[in-house]
């Protein structure tokens, strides 16, 4: 493979980058060709050492998103970042796929929990509302007392979510850096 079937396959397998990325990252390759050709090396020989431009591809949408990730972690960014990861390769599937749902799962169950606690006097006041013969004064003391478990809860999970949000990211980091890390002994 030469040159520019190298940098042609690296361009369309980046096209999920901005412009101004994929640009910085073709610079770049531009210039390991440069200084390969500089030690007397064939363009063959310089696309060999650099490896297969899909993967490379992989990697480095996997090293933006991650990047985008630390620097706004809004859901989206999240799940970008997720999937490019996962992108790496199908092992990625099983390693990945498995801790992130887990890690959603525990997230939503918390903050739906502590919702519904949150709202229990509502539930309580609409079922006196509907039902005035119920009233009983342990359901209206245990719905006030689960709001407040349930603010407590909600509070917690405000920082359990930010606490595996980061941990889920340096997850994705090691990840990457091990595949890449295999791939470069392989």
């Amino acid at each position: 493979m030469n040159k520019n079937q190298f940098l042609n396959k690296l361009d369309k397998s980046l096209q999920r980058l901005p412009y101004e990325e994929r640009k910085d990252i073709l610079h770049d390759f531009q210039e390991h060709f440069e200084i390969g050709k500089e030690q007397n090396k064939s363009e063959e020989e310089i696309t060999k050492s650099l490896g297969n431009p899909n993967q490379l591809a992989k990697e480095l949408l996997a090293t933006y998103y991650l990047e985008k990730v630390e620097s706004s972690s809004s859901t989206a960014n999240i799940f970008r970042a997720v999937w490019a990861v996962i992108g790496l390769g199908f092992f990625n599937l099983v390693i990945v796929l498995a801790p992130f749902v887990a890690i959603v799962g525990i997230i939503l169950a918390g903050w739906i929990t502590g919702g519904a606690f949150t709202i229990s006097p509502l539930l309580f006041l609409i079922n006196i509302i509907f039902f005035p013969d119920t009233f009983n004064y342990l359901d209206m003391f245990s719905s006030i007392a689960l709001t407040g478990a349930g603010l407590l809860l909600i509070i917690g999970m405000y920082y359990v979510t930010k606490w595996l949000q980061n941990g889920l990211i340096r997850y994705l980091n090691y990840n990457v850096q091990l595949v890449k890390g295999g791939m470069k002994s392989d």
